[in-house]
């Protein structure tokens, strides 16, 4: 059968999002009006160019509410959705092992905090392609080196002298899915753990020594979705690249000044404000009275008589008065 699976590991706890993922998983916080994953999976199907028979999420306990959202998600694609669970934390390349049966074939492995902007078609002549971006703080990353024909010699956890920049952005094609599982069947084996979890990028370790060609696809910009402001800043780059989506006009009224880029939900009731530039708002909530800028506000919120920027505002959230700069997570009130 041809095409390709998505495997798309999600189960973590997102510590560094709290309190936004005490109530929702970090891949579902939208940005731009869709969640995380879901701008992910239609990203990389644009540029792979394929059809896409499976796209399996690795998720811990987080509800059937959340498991339809994320089946829908892949049926949007026209791919079937697969559900399984990562019930313990133990490293990357665990996380894709619980997706056992999706990993055959054609492969695409996506690591959900992560979005990109790249305009190129996926390079299927080596067993594998392993995304990267440069950065300015390599030691913070997994790194990799590359020989004179551009393929990848080595793979670097973290490391404390410069010997790279271009740091792996946590997305990998492989040609062959069961070959990958039966590497990470060794580690698993024979416990090779580091930092006590199974890393990804040991297998892909041991796949380079048996021979296998991986080659480095760059992506022109990595959007990390790691903390809140990284999270807000990613919500304004993706309102910028595709602008054209959005479209306010039926929103603006006396009173109401949109700076575009905005994604402003058709059920947002806006009166009396300023909002914009890079703002998005979810449906059923209300903003009176308030200048908002840079910021992600999420459903059913009411927000009174309060000017913020760099913010990222919950779910059924209500905000009057006036503050600054905010991370508010769902059901709270600051009166």
């Amino acid at each position: 059968m041809s095409g390709m699976n998505i495997i798309i590991p999600m189960a973590g706890m997102g510590k560094r999002m709290r309190p936004h993922t005490l109530t929702v998983p970090k891949p579902l916080i939208p940005i731009a009006g869709k969640p995380i994953v879901q701008r992910l999976v239609e990203d990389i199907a644009a540029v792979c160019n394929d059809k896409i028979n499976e796209v399996a999420f690795v998720i811990g306990d987080f509800g059937p509410e959340v498991e339809m959202q994320l089946l829908s998600i892949a049926e949007s694609i026209g791919a079937e959705g697969r559900i399984y669970y990562q019930d313990q934390a133990l490293g990357t390349a665990h996380a894709v092992m619980c997706a056992t049966p999706s990993l055959t074939g054609e492969v695409i492995v996506a690591f959900a905090d992560t979005l990109f902007k790249a305009e190129f078609d996926m390079d299927k002549s080596a067993d594998g392609t392993i995304w990267v971006h440069k950065v300015e703080n390599p030691s913070q990353f997994g790194v990799v080196m590359l020989d004179s024909e551009n393929n990848i010699s080595d793979f670097i956890e973290k490391p404390t002298e410069f010997i790279s920049d271009l740091a792996i952005i946590g997305i990998y094609y492989f040609k062959d899915g069961d070959n990958l599982l039966d590497e990470i069947q060794y580690l698993v084996d024979n416990d090779i753990k580091e930092k006590g979890e199974y890393q990804l990028t040991n297998a892909l370790e041991n796949m380079k020594n048996k021979g296998l060609v991986f080659r480095p696809g760059e992506v022109e910009e990595w959007l990390d979705c790691g903390n809140k402001d990284a999270t807000v800043n990613t919500n304004q780059r993706i309102l910028e690249i595709k602008k054209s989506e959005f479209d306010n006009t039926a929103l603006s009224k006396a009173g109401v000044s949109i700076i575009e880029p905005c994604f402003i939900d058709k059920e947002v009731i806006l009166e009396n404000c300023t909002v914009g530039p890079h703002v998005s708002i979810g449906m059923k909530s209300t903003i009176k009275n308030s200048t908002i800028s840079n910021s992600i506000i999420q459903t059913n919120c009411n927000i009174e008589n309060t000017s913020f920027t760099n913010s990222l505002i919950g779910n059924h959230v209500s905000i009057k008065g006036n503050c600054n700069e905010l991370s508010i997570g769902d059901y709270s009130t600051l009166n």
